[in-house]
């Protein structure tokens, strides 16, 4: 019973916390206090830093441990720590290093009460400075408790959570974007004093919260609430500069006097009102018709993904280096979510396409697009191996897809709500995506049309090289006795069914390289027994269709068409370092692993687009992978290449291909296309 043994654990984690921090210290344990600083990428890591004798200092990675890790994280109210980096991975602090050779055995309440060489006793120098990540959940009940008696301004935020209280008027608007600002400090939620509040912390507070931005607000209702309502203020302020990604990264504010009902007597409890970004806000809202120059694609949920800009007419990556949350944040808010909640480095959410635009870029945090932060502009070294990426915060829309569901229709099941579901992969909810009306045709239940999704934190990512199908594109003319094979498989054209046994076929034949640069390897939807052996081939079939092959007049007619079964998908190279995991030989299992690639060459049956009764022109040749979307891929934009090609009956130019939306760019130069549309990863069978 795997989740009750999860909770278990979790109550065993919080006892030893409560434990802890119930438990008086032995006398002459030093008094000290921790922070996480430095260049940080999530606001749950970094540098440990010690307030220790009135100086803040630092701790040496000799002997440190994942022990001595999670006493550091605990003491932050972080219930666990999830890993330690040695070697200033955070960026070299200032000062004394305060601890050296530290041993802890993951007992202690405090560091303090670790072994070490004694405070201020070290060899060490601050390359050697040691960072941790610490776990994201907070322990329940946690109590910030101060030990510093002055400079209490230099310590961050530690609370157990943080909310807003909306009023009755907001309550049910989705998302809630206004109310009380409350902390949950020792299990208790306290509103905090308006008395030092600034325009800087409502907007670190909107960030932590999906929203880009703060704005005013009705400043005599609350007025009036706050003489009616009974108060339980935080004993601290805050104090943000403005480009935090969370209220956890800002100072404290002067220590509050708690005076019962007089605290805060000549102020008000904190109010924070947001506004929502363009994907959350009202249909009436206006001031988001401008569209960003920055996109975020790969990701599994909204508001994550592998950051691309716009330059030229071209979208291209972001190189790592130098990426952190300041910039992470700029690009979040800049798209209408709110700061980010971790900035992403080595192509975790996927490999882009195309050139590298910014490399080394630095932001303030203020800036209102990435465009307008300082970059080198030189990115000579970067591959698509350092792409980086964000996860934002985004707004509580209510529901989060986070199971996996399938079921047969049942007769005894309510009706059926919607069908005929078309999305873009950009909405929200299912109700936002364009769908058949009221009057349904299905029965009762569904019956065996019944629609199930299968979610998933990770997807892979198919990708055509452009280059591989350009310089392979010819033409042949064939025999079709020996095109039988072929013919079974209905990779000729329907001219072929009258066709003689001495009369010819003209291919247009080409080598396609398939790629996965997403996050988890591409396998076939359906199982290894249920697989389709075609004889005249002697292969299987995992997938029916893997490929369309299409050629299409200027104006998006289709005038010849192939398509393409994956009768072997395996890994036929891979990038340095990554070993084969398919092999299509003795029925083995298929598949592309990610960073390896399959490849189709030209001499293949199938490989080809049958042009015998095209006649000669220009066109548009086209190839889709995974055309009926029976494997969910993280970006389905890049699944399109599209070619122009010549053809004078005889010989064929293939020229200009391109991937995903550069193909759609060709209708800005005067060619009108028929736009090839996406219909979403939901789908019913």
């Amino acid at each position: 019973m795997p989740v009750l043994c999860c909770f278990a654990a979790l109550l065993s984690v919080w006892a030893l916390c409560q434990a802890q921090s119930d438990t008086q210290l032995p006398p002459g344990t030093p008094a000290i206090q921790l922070r996480l600083a430095g260049d940080k990428r999530k606001h749950y890591e970094g540098r440990v830093e010690v307030y220790y004798s009135g100086e803040w200092g630092t701790v040496c990675d000799d002997d440190f441990s994942i022990q001595a890790a999670s006493v550091v994280c605990r003491e932050l109210g972080y219930v666990e720590a999830v890993s330690w980096s040695p070697s200033s991975k955070y960026g070299r602090g200032e000062g004394r290093i305060w601890l050296d050779n530290v041993h802890c055995t993951g007992q202690e309440s405090t560091l303090a009460q670790c072994q070490s060489n004694g405070f201020g006793v070290s060899d060490c120098k601050h390359s050697e400075d040691v960072g941790v990540v610490c776990s994201q959940r907070r322990i329940p009940g946690f109590k910030f408790i101060s030990t510093l008696t002055n400079n209490i301004e230099s310590l961050n935020v530690q609370v157990e959570d943080v909310r807003f209280r909306a009023i009755y008027s907001q309550r049910k608007r989705i998302p809630i974007s206004e109310g009380y600002l409350e902390v949950k400090d020792g299990g208790k939620w306290r509103q905090i004093c308006d008395a030092e509040w600034t325009d800087m912390n409502s907007r670190v507070v909107c960030g932590m919260f999906g929203f880009p931005g703060e704005k005013g607000y009705n400043t005599k209702v609350y007025k009036l609430l706050a003489k009616r309502r009974k108060k339980n203020y935080w004993g601290f302020g805050v104090n943000c500069t403005g480009n935090e990604a969370s209220l956890h990264e800002c100072k404290l504010g002067h220590q509050v006097e708690l005076k019962g009902n007089l605290t805060c007597e000549k102020n008000l409890p904190v109010v924070v009102s947001c506004v929502p970004g363009r994907a959350f806000a009202p249909s009436h809202a206006l001031g988001f018709s401008k569209q960003p120059l920055v996109r975020l694609r790969g990701g599994a949920n909204i508001g994550e993904g592998r950051v691309e800009v716009l330059k030229n007419g071209e979208w291209g990556t972001v190189c790592d280096d130098s990426w952190n949350l300041k910039a992470a944040t700029v690009v979040c808010r800049e798209l209408g979510f709110g700061s980010a909640k971790e900035a992403l480095s080595g192509g975790r959410l996927g490999q882009g396409m195309g050139p590298v635009h910014m490399n080394e870029v630095q932001c303030s945090g203020f800036e209102k697009s990435l465009t307008e932060c300082r970059f080198n502009r030189n990115s000579l070294g970067c591959s698509h191996e350092e792409d980086a990426a964000v996860r934002c915060h985004v707004p509580d829309m209510g529901f989060k897809k986070r199971e996996t569901w399938y079921w047969h229709g049942d007769g005894s099941a309510d009706d059926v709500v919607m069908s005929g579901v078309r999305c873009s992969g950009t909405e929200l909810t299912l109700n936002q995506c364009l769908h058949h009306g009221k009057h349904l045709q299905c029965p009762k239940g569904g019956g065996r049309f019944a629609a199930g999704v299968s979610c998933s934190e990770t997807a892979p990512d198919l990708v055509l090289n452009a280059q591989v199908v350009e310089h392979t594109t010819y033409l042949e003319d064939r025999p079709m006795y020996v095109l039988q094979c072929a013919h079974e498989e209905n990779c000729l054209s329907s001219s072929a069914a009258t066709a003689t046994q001495a009369s010819y076929r003209r291919l247009l034949r080409f080598s396609s390289q398939i790629h996965n640069n997403g996050q988890s390897d591409f396998r076939p939807r359906a199982a290894h027994h249920s697989w389709i052996w075609h004889e005249c081939h002697r292969h299987y079939h995992s997938m029916e269709v893997f490929t369309h092959y299409d050629l299409l007049s200027l104006n998006g007619t289709k005038v010849a068409e192939g398509h393409k079964a994956s009768f072997c998908l395996e890994d036929t190279q891979c990038e340095e370092g990554i070993e084969k995991r398919y092999e299509c030989a003795n029925f083995g299992q298929q598949g592309i692993t990610v960073g390896c690639w399959d490849t189709y060459r030209h001499d293949i049956d199938c490989q080809w687009i049958d042009v015998t009764d095209v006649m000669p022109g220009d066109y548009i040749f086209q190839v889709v992978i995974n055309p009926n979307y029976e494997v969910a891929e993280s970006d389905y934009t890049n699944n399109v290449l599209k070619c122009r090609c010549r053809y004078d009956g005889h010989r064929i130019w293939t020229y200009n291909c391109h991937i995903g939306e550069r193909a759609m760019q060709w209708r800005q130069t005067g060619i009108t296309m028929m736009d090839t549309s996406f219909t979403g990863i939901l789908s019913t069978h």
